[in-house]
């Protein structure tokens, strides 16, 4: 992670992104919504089609089935390993979420910690990466994958393929 002081804005290199994607299989995500129409059911069903086995945790809706995965209450009652936890809650939630998956990092497996658009905790990512995590912050995961695969995507995300600027005429 790459970061300005103060809180600054947050890079990560399409590599380093690249790699997580790569590296990771199985998907918690912690705040996911039961709801067709909220952001995690859509990142959730993307992230299926491409592969990833995307465990469901929310306590509220703990015990029923969100796209075919039965959703658990909390990190520690996910059966088998989890390699990246992608939290949907917000700032002060994450904290207790990161907090969660540094004590269960060694019994899950858990390598990645990735707080979704527009969440933050530069507090929680610090204990988080001293513990020998990866932390990645606002960012998107389905937006990612979807922009290092040059995929255009229905959630019309800048993919930088098409243009409506004139290229220009080339000699060859």
């Amino acid at each position: 992670m790459s970061e300005t002081p103060n809180g600054g804005e947050l890079a990560y290199s399409d590599s380093q992104l690249r790699a997580i994607l790569r590296s990771v299989r199985t998907i918690a995500m912690v705040g996911i919504s039961p709801r067709w129409n909220r952001p995690s059911f859509f990142a959730m069903k993307y992230l299926q089609t491409k592969g990833y086995r995307v465990v469901p945790v929310n306590p509220g809706a703990a015990g029923q089935a969100i796209l075919g995965e039965t959703c658990y209450a909390a990190l520690r009652e996910v059966p088998g390993g989890i390699d990246m936890v992608d939290v949907f809650r917000d700032a002060e939630a994450a904290g207790a979420v990161v907090d969660e998956a540094i004590a269960l990092r060694h019994d899950k497996g858990i390598q990645v910690v990735w707080m979704q658009l527009g969440i933050r905790n530069d507090a929680a990512a610090a204990r988080a990466t001293a513990a020998g995590l990866t932390v990645i912050m606002d960012r998107c995961p389905k937006i990612e994958y979807g922009r290092l695969h040059a995929e255009l995507s229905w959630g019309g995300f800048n993919s930088r393929i098409i243009s409506s600027r004139r290229r220009r005429a080339q000699i060859l």
